[in-house]
């Protein structure tokens, strides 16, 4: 890559950059200043020198991806949108951290043009970024897998704080960057030895760039000037340097002092989270010789120079659009699966072999889920995961997909494209990753952990159902019911608890049935959902003699009437999910004998259920049945909106144990009498 020469217009665009950091931050009172001061060099040489990519163009498929993992210094990115002409304006510079405005105390996804992850939560960035460079490669061999054009080869790069290397996501998922030799990851760390409680040696002493190394990186070291600036010159130098490098990932270990060049506020944690006050940003900006009176000054010089980049986007754009029409001449059958993946359209009748299961048997949950997996993988090349080691007990493998791993692994069936992805022991990491790779766009990534290490990845949830991403989380193992192992594998809080994120659907289905249905409507969706799946077997309900699943889509419907030949006579319903829906329907047929009318509500996802009309949720639920009783395997804590002040739940308040599946469900209550017991409970309770 041969580089225009730098001038002086471009260390006054710089200067231009630390001016703005400084007057956002003192305008609204408070924000993050220091990094995005020093920092300023470092994001206005990618953004006009290193990165490929058009403003116009922000979704450009071949662009390279930028991440700010340290999203806390928001400015850094914001200010560069703002120069480069991606529709930030100085007026949006001024609103800073203001409601409504397009620039946020941390960067969001979907909120700002030219942001490609929401961060903040340290150690995300990176960890999203190894996901979007594993996507890319992956989306290399759907669409050029003999390697006959570069037009869809591209770089992700990423800035990352001391905070994000202090992070455990990030060292989980940097080591299996290493493992899997990503070429087109390119790191920048800013080592300042600064974060809010001061010098970071206080706590973060290890050899970075010796770790880096272990993990199969190749490292370079970028020390600063000796007046504390950026080496501006070297860093680029290196960053050239980085570009040749195809066969492991890059971390460039960058020295620098924060606040700098301000006189007092350099070097010193009051620099990382406060504004710098009146008196030091105007020394600082006669240190950058430019008018300590004013704010907010962008000479229409430095702005016309800097937005020159929109000419040299459109140039290479246009030049890749060339390219592009000749291979989609040459490609035709890629070319479709390229467009149709673009518009988010899956193909005709793709549902046609999802599995349906008959019910002379019984079948887990979870090997239910494996056989639905294999249906669509043959339908969506474009499917793609794995598991955090437990791929065999979570039934998430591809059949013949492959290992997911670089041309230089020496592991049996490594492809370079494979369709199953080790994760390791890592959930974090997998949840942040799965995230990254759906934000790169032209993938539905899928991976399995138990559902009680959900706990281990909930950042990573969180921020899959903040972003809205088409990301699906196959949780297994989901109750008491996975037995022996006990309570520290047993999950009870946490179908309440991830309830609880909003934007998040946990799907819990009944039968082998309702996972094909879910997994039909999750498929369509695209929208973050995670499946808790059953490690026993279930009882495959009988459609025949119960509704069947059209309305699984629903997220609850009804499986039985207490009385099928006059569905309205009603005197209590039982809501459940997952495992404890076959027991609802034994209570429901004990309950018949006694002269108690018991409607039995299969609810897999609660949330689907909310979303539904006032008119459907009232067929399923009528308010003026107020008996209900809600029978799951975990604490009862979501369940109180859907039984009312009259219903009782049959839930476990507690931990479990270990022992068989039948021993536990039949100590902590999970019976027919039991249930029976809480119908009846419920009944008194309604009607005094």
């Amino acid at each position: 890559m041969t580089l225009p020469a730098w001038q002086l217009l471009d260390d006054q665009a710089v200067a231009t950059s630390r001016a703005l950091a400084m007057d956002a931050v003192q305008k609204v009172g408070n924000g993050h200043p220091g990094t995005a001061m020093s920092l300023a060099p470092v994001a206005y040489t990618l953004f006009q020198r290193i990165l490929k990519h058009d403003p116009a163009n922000p979704n450009w498929i071949a662009r390279d991806r930028f991440v700010l993992s340290c999203g806390h210094s928001s400015l850094t990115l914001y200010i560069q949108l703002y120069l480069s002409g991606y529709g930030v304006e100085l007026s949006d510079l001024q609103n800073f951290r203001t409601f409504n405005s397009k620039t946020p105390g941390h960067p969001e996804y979907g909120h700002t043009l030219g942001v490609e992850t929401t961060t903040g939560p340290l150690g995300q960035g990176i960890a999203n970024a190894v996901g979007m460079a594993m996507a890319a490669r992956y989306e290399k061999g759907l669409l050029d897998p003999e390697n006959k054009t570069e037009i869809f080869d591209h770089n992700i790069w990423v800035i990352a704080s001391d905070g994000d290397l202090q992070e455990g996501v990030s060292a989980e998922a940097s080591s299996l960057a290493g493992t899997q030799a990503l070429g087109n990851l390119k790191v920048i760390y800013d080592d300042n030895r600064i974060s809010i409680e001061g010098d970071t040696h206080v706590a973060f002493t290890e050899d970075v760039s010796a770790r880096y190394r272990s993990y199969g990186w190749e490292v370079f070291d970028v020390a600063a000037k000796a007046d504390g600036d950026v080496d501006r010159e070297n860093l680029e130098k290196t960053m050239l340097k980085s570009l040749e490098i195809k066969n492991k990932p890059v971390l460039i270990r960058l020295s620098t002092v924060i606040a700098w060049p301000a006189p007092t506020a350099r070097g010193t944690a009051k620099s990382h989270g406060s504004a710098l006050g009146v008196d030091e940003v105007a020394a600082t900006k006669q240190q950058l010789g430019m008018d300590p009176t004013q704010s907010f000054v962008v000479s229409n010089e430095v702005i016309q120079h800097a937005r020159a980049i929109q000419q040299r986007g459109a140039a290479m754009h246009k030049d890749w659009v060339k390219k592009f029409e000749s291979w989609q001449k040459s490609n035709t059958v890629q070319s479709a699966l390229l467009n149709r993946l673009m518009n988010n359209g899956l193909p005709e009748d793709w549902e046609k072999n999802i599995p349906v299961f008959s019910s002379d048997k019984e079948i887990a949950t979870r090997a239910a889920s494996g056989k639905v997996i294999q249906s669509i993988a043959a339908a969506l090349p474009e499917f793609w995961g794995g598991s955090a080691d437990l791929a065999d007990s979570n039934n998430t493998t591809i059949e013949g997909g492959g290992s997911f791993l670089p041309t230089s692994s020496k592991m049996a069936g490594a492809n370079p494209f494979g369709r199953v992805v080790h994760f390791g022991i890592r959930e974090h990491a997998m949840g942040s990753i799965l995230n990254g790779a759906a934000l790169h766009g032209l993938v539905k990534p899928f991976a399995g952990t138990f559902l009680v290490f959900s706990d281990y990845m909930r950042g990573a949830v969180r921020l899959s159902a903040l972003m809205q991403l088409p990301v699906t989380y196959v949780w297994t193992h989901d109750s008491i019911g996975l037995g022996e192992d006990g309570p520290t594998h047993q999950p009870i809080e946490h179908l309440s608890a991830l309830r609880a994120i909003p934007g998040l659907a946990v799907v819990r289905p009944a039968d082998a049935n309702e996972v094909s249905a879910c997994w039909v409507e999750i498929i369509k969706n695209a929208k973050p959902v995670g499946l808790a799946l059953s490690r026993q077997n279930l009882p495959v309900i009988d459609r025949k003699k119960f509704k069947g699943t059209d309305n699984v889509k629903n997220g609850a419907y009804v499986l039985a009437y207490g009385d099928e030949s006059s569905p309205d006579k009603c005197d209590v319903i039982l809501i459940a999910t997952g495992s404890e829906v076959h027991l609802a329907l034994s209570a429901r047929e004990h309950l018949l004998t006694i002269g108690i009318k018991a409607r039995v509500v299969s609810a897999p996802c609660l949330e689907w259920f909310t979303q539904q009309s006032v008119a459907y949720q009232e067929l399923v639920l009528p308010k003026n049945i107020k008996p209900r009783v809600s029978i799951e395997a975990g604490i009862a804590q979501s369940w109180y909106q859907f039984i009312g002040d009259a219903g009782v739940p049959v839930s476990l308040e507690h931990f479990g144990a270990s022992a068989s599946a039948s021993v536990l469900f039949k100590e902590f209550g999970f019976t027919v009498e039991n249930v029976v017991k809480a119908a009846k409970e419920s009944i008194t309770k309604a009607h005094g």
